[in-house]
């Protein structure tokens, strides 16, 4: 499938740059297994219509198919703004800073728990920053992407000059958009658009990032398909009049996550594979020492890889974290410069396919 005349196939470059000072992940205590997950399921889905055991079956398989292992979860006493500034204070010790010298706090991603401020706000208050600006980037998975395209044309204007990029995505909160209505299962077409619920992992990042000469520039190719937007939602109360209607949103209630997992992974592959492919056409590919993508697969995105002769590049956390949403990036380098497989200064590739839907991949050095 050919990107459709708008997509928003564009390379952003800037005359200023930017650099990663910290990167860090908080992830919470409870581990959870798919057998965990296959449990849930059977505790809640007490009206399903058919072979309940069937499906189970499947869904374990799948499970691990993709590549999911264990996921994070909140454990009682823990909270998502706890875990945020424990990420924040271990970035900032790691980047030798203090908390006032930071220009702007941007709160990315999907887990929040107001609409209104801004969730940066809240965090600032959190962390005791209460005079640094605020504002929030929400674009599903894309978020952390986003904002770190946005930052470099701010530090290229001299708006700012260092950033700190949090998020706290915490999804499976009781009574919130996954758990535990997603898990309740009426029959088996619900799969198909609930499976992506049941490999999701809870986790905070926490990014510092500064204004950098022009040899450390970021480079993004983005493309965008609007007209997939039905594919992945989690509807609020009304929101029948400001989309047009389609018969997928909003398929497990309003407030409750959506996603056709298998239609993201077929109509996104084309242009996943296209921004990839734009990315190499102006690297030296030799240079790379890491690709990190959105944690939602470790099938499909090994599979992604292996079209371009990739696969032996990318860091998979998918196995161990379940799929962080927006901290996937930030939490996948986070865990390899601990883990020494990437270092300060490599050159690295970010890639990601969204809900949107839109799709990046870019450049830059750590």
């Amino acid at each position: 499938m050919k990107p459709n005349k708008n997509s928003d196939e564009l390379t952003f470059k800037q005359g200023k740059s930017m650099k990663i000072e910290a990167v860090k992940l908080a992830l919470p205590s409870k581990i959870v297994t798919n057998d965990d997950i296959i449990d849930l399921i059977k505790q809640h889905s007490n009206s399903f219509h058919g072979e309940l055991e069937t499906i189970l079956k499947e869904i374990r398989y799948y499970l691990k198919y993709s590549g999911s292992n264990t996921r994070y979860w909140l454990n009682e006493g823990e909270t998502p703004i706890q875990l945020l500034c424990q990420a924040t204070e271990d970035a900032l010790k790691a980047a030798n800073i203090n908390k006032e010298d930071i220009d702007v706090l941007v709160y990315v991603g999907i887990g929040r728990g107001f609409l209104e401020p801004g969730g940066a706000y809240h965090a600032a208050n959190a962390l005791n920053m209460h005079h640094v600006q605020c504002y929030d980037v929400i674009d599903a998975c894309m978020s952390w992407t986003r904002a770190m395209q946005q930052l470099q044309a701010l530090f290229d204007a001299s708006v700012f000059r260092r950033a700190l990029v949090v998020n706290a995505e915490f999804n499976m909160i009781e009574n919130g958009a996954i758990y535990p209505g997603v898990f309740n299962l009426h029959d088996s077409r619900s799969v198909e658009w609930t499976f992506p619920a049941f490999t999701l992992g809870e986790g905070a990042s926490a990014t510092i990032i500064s204004a950098d000469d022009p040899d450390n520039l970021w480079t993004f190719n983005f493309e965008s398909r609007a007209d997939l937007s039905d594919l992945c939602n989690i509807p609020i109360a009304r929101y029948e009049g400001y989309c047009v209607a389609s018969e997928k949103i909003g398929k497990n209630g309003v407030g409750h996550f959506t996603s056709f997992g298998s239609d993201l992974v077929k109509f996104g592959r084309p242009h996943i594979l296209s921004v990839m492919q734009k990315t190499l056409n102006n690297i030296e590919i030799s240079n790379i020492k890491g690709i990190f993508t959105h944690a939602s697969s470790q099938r499909d995105w090994a599979n992604f890889a292996s079209e371009l002769d990739l696969d032996h590049l990318v860091h998979h956390i998918y196995p161990q974290t379940g799929n962080l949403v927006s901290a996937s990036i930030p939490g996948a380098i986070a865990i390899a410069m601990e883990t020494g497989k990437v270092k300060q200064n490599d050159e690295v590739i970010g890639w990601v396919g969204s809900a949107g839907m839109s799709f990046c991949a870019y450049h830059f050095r750590l």
